[in-house]
């Protein structure tokens, strides 16, 4: 289960240009959630998870994962719990190195390194294994460089790879939002499916309202770092997109524009 207790985050602080994002911000995801947030730009979304991951710091506020609070916790640390799909495909994975030696890196997240080889032998089975259940041919290809796949191919080896090892979450940073519309769907679906097998709490920041609705047992829609929207269960089943473009335009005309 992961808690944000009473979060504050500003930006610029101490400046005539500072801006408070969150401000007594209180969320409880529990264990088993796929959770989709949706939000126009600079509700939080991405902050949101950049606080959980660690990756910038809070300037109030406790997070505790099953009890254990990892406020002070630096992100690399965080790493051994938390996988993350980023939009951009290339940063998920090694261009410069094999196919092989990008699941051999995975592979020994969180352990401890020594002076022998980085590839075990013994473990290429496996990675062929993992890779043919893509769908995608990758298992006949190890000895190649991951910088001349596709940006699907190394999309679905980012959600591959970042959930090799046991974690406790699996942050999904608009992971779909770089590709075309047909791969997007082939990721969607792995995604799907990995969570699924894996039994895995997941966090899925997008900004396609069809995948939000579909995807995932819970919804929550960020605004100005509040969430104006939580849904979960049958409640979110029964949503459509045009009921969360509605709310959109009605923020929109709230806001001004």
């Amino acid at each position: 289960m992961l808690e944000l207790i009473h979060l504050e985050k500003y930006y610029n602080q101490g400046t005539v240009n500072e801006m408070c994002l969150f401000e007594d911000f209180n969320l409880t995801i529990r264990q088993g959630e796929f959770v989709s947030v949706v939000g126009s730009n600079g509700s939080g979304k991405t902050s949101l998870l950049n606080l959980i991951c660690g990756t910038i710091p809070l300037d109030a506020g406790r997070i505790l994962v099953n009890g254990t609070d990892i406020t002070n916790m630096p992100d690399f640390k965080r790493q051994r719990i938390i996988g993350r799909v980023y939009q951009n495909p290339a940063m998920g994975t090694c261009p410069n190195m094999t196919i092989l030696e990008n699941m051999a890196i995975a592979d020994t997240k969180g352990k401890s390194f020594n002076l022998r080889r980085g590839t075990n032998k013994k473990r290429i089975g496996l990675y062929r294994e993992l890779l043919s259940a893509l769908g995608l041919g990758l298992e006949d290809k190890l000895e190649v460089k991951v910088g001349v796949l596709s940006g699907g191919q190394r999309q679905a080896m980012a959600l591959l790879m970042s959930t090799m090892t046991p974690i406790e979450f699996l942050i999904l940073d608009e992971h779909t939002a770089a590709l075309d519309p047909k791969t997007a769907e082939v990721i969607m679906n792995l995604t799907d499916q990995i969570v699924r097998e894996k039994k895995l709490t997941a966090i899925m920041v997008t900004h396609n309202l069809r995948y939000a609705v579909e995807y995932g047992n819970r919804l929550l829609m960020m605004h100005q770092g509040q969430c104006v929207i939580d849904r979960a269960g049958k409640e979110k089943e029964g949503l459509r997109p045009e009921d969360l473009l509605e709310q959109f335009n009605a923020i929109s005309i709230e806001c001004g524009n």
